[in-house]
């Protein structure tokens, strides 16, 4: 029973619950300031989300859960979705069953576009490919959402050798990220999402094990995850300041959504009291497209503000509408960040440096 308490305890954290009363480790340094995000209006919704058209978005794991409910409220505030997905034939079912649903639905203007864009975020040389896909296709990127993600498997690589979550969630996405930069500087309003989780306030940086060889517990190293995804948001939006660039750089958690993470994490360990455990705690989960609304509107509120963080509003951050929350407190520390940044970047091959943008490195 104890077991089972402490299941939902982590399970609630790890899919979005946020505790801002979280104290600082004793030992931590001095922590840098960060933006303060401004109030989120009242009940936002994919109706506030503004026209899209002409815009061009990337969402990462666009077939199934939250990925699909950004993807299908994009393409319907008249943006171009690029479905980017590990699995070409779930993508193209995907677009299709939206394609369906956009044109039974009533509208102003006409829907976006959906097109699929093959990624696989485990293998640094498809993220390659797929950025140089983008860049040969669209010449340029309005909205990359860094959504796709595993959850608590058993120990596994990546492709390059990785431990798969920090891989997959982290690196594959900061790669994804540095070599689509240009392709956003080219655009004004361009914003980068970073998905996170309430599992950022239990998350450590573990330096010295980042492949898990020494030690690997799941949930741990999701965490881990999740924080790296809220520092490299923080640490992206200072970098971008630095050098004078428009692109905003952003993070949101869902709270308790209803997605496919849940059965496929159960799926990937074969545990009883797992499974049982999200039957117990269904009635407290909310839909996917509830759970999208944070990085909705991290995406396209005119009130989102460089490097904000936002989540329900509801139930200690669990379920509701779109609000500012605070980060986890090891986020906010400048010298991790950026140790971070530079160990991310040593390990997908990568400068440290920003990539130049347009007008001989800022934009325009």
């Amino acid at each position: 029973m104890l077991r089972l308490v402490s299941l939902f305890r982590m399970s609630v954290t790890l899919s979005g619950y946020e505790s801002p009363s979280v104290p600082a480790p004793a030992s931590a340094p001095v922590l840098a300031p960060v933006p303060v995000a401004a109030p989120v209006p009242g009940s936002w919704t994919t109706a506030s989300i503004p026209d899209q058209t002409g815009r061009v978005a990337l969402v990462t794991g666009a077939n199934s859960g939250l990925g699909l409910e950004t993807a299908r409220a994009l393409a319907a505030s008249g943006a171009t979705v690029v479905m980017a997905c590990r699995s070409a034939r779930k993508a193209e079912e995907a677009r299709g069953a939206l394609l369906r649903e956009l044109a039974r639905e009533s509208r102003p203007a006409p829907h976006g576009a959906l097109d699929v864009l093959p990624l696989d975020l485990a293998d640094l040389a498809s993220v390659r490919a797929a950025a140089a896909t983008v860049a040969e296709r669209y010449g340029a990127l309005d909205l990359l959402i860094n959504n796709a993600g595993v959850m608590a498997p058993p120990r596994t690589l990546t492709r390059d050798g990785f431990e798969l979550q920090f891989g997959t969630n982290h690196l594959g996405h900061f790669a994804l990220t540095l070599q689509t930069l240009p392709l956003l500087e080219a655009r004004a309003g361009a914003r980068v999402v970073f998905v996170t989780s309430g599992a950022q306030y239990f998350g450590r940086i573990a330096f010295d094990d980042l492949r898990g060889e020494r030690s690997y517990d799941r949930w741990r190293a999701y965490s881990q995850s999740k924080l790296a995804n809220v520092m490299t948001a923080l640490e992206l939006q200072e970098r971008l300041l630095e050098r004078g660039s428009a692109v905003l750089a952003l993070a949101a958690h869902p709270g308790l959504a209803r997605t496919n993470l849940q059965p496929a994490s159960v799926a990937m360990n074969g545990s009883w009291l797992e499974a049982r455990a999200y039957r117990l705690m269904d009635p407290l989960f909310q839909s996917a497209a509830m759970g999208a609304l944070p990085q909705l509107f991290a995406a396209t509120a005119p009130e989102a503000v460089p490097g904000g963080h936002y989540g329900p509003d509801q139930w200690g951050g669990m379920r509701g509408h779109p609000k500012a929350v605070p980060v986890a407190p090891a986020a906010r520390d400048a010298e991790r960040r950026q140790r971070l940044w530079a160990v991310s970047a040593e390990l997908c091959g990568l400068s440290a440096d920003l990539p130049p943008g347009p007008g001989n490195g800022h934009s325009s």
